[in-house]
């Protein structure tokens, strides 16, 4: 990988359940597929693992030194208020020589919310 790589980092809150980080797998094995050449990583605040700690490890390790945080939330909570910013600012300050970027979460982008009034719009009309 070059120096100037740019990884991206899925990032979930985090279940008990295994079962429910499953779309954002599948999320993550459509990214790699799409852009194979760029590292995508999970991670999760709470309950499973790699926590984003862990994730950014693995992102630099593989020589990347811009690493995107894409929330898969669903609207900016407290997690993304308080929580995540605190992170970042934790990671920024523990890697200088890193470009983050944080990223707004995943359900307040246009076509996101598109596509979910979309498939609604289906389901009323079958």
């Amino acid at each position: 990988m070059s120096a100037n790589t740019k990884g991206v980092i899925l990032f979930g809150h985090g279940a008990r359940d295994p079962e429910w980080a499953e779309p954002l797998r599948e999320v993550q094995r459509r990214l790699q597929t799409a852009l194979p050449q760029a590292p995508v990583e999970l991670a999760f605040l709470e309950f499973q693992s790699p926590d984003l700690a862990a994730a950014i490890g693995t992102l630099i390790a593989r020589g990347c030194s811009e690493i995107v945080v894409l929330p898969m939330f669903m609207a900016p909570g407290g997690h993304l208020k308080r929580d995540l910013p605190v992170l970042m600012a934790q990671f920024r300050a523990r890697y200088p020589e890193i470009r983050f970027a944080l990223l707004p979460p995943v359900g307040t982008a246009e076509p996101v919310l598109a596509a979910m009034a979309e498939h609604a719009a289906g389901v009323l009309r079958a």
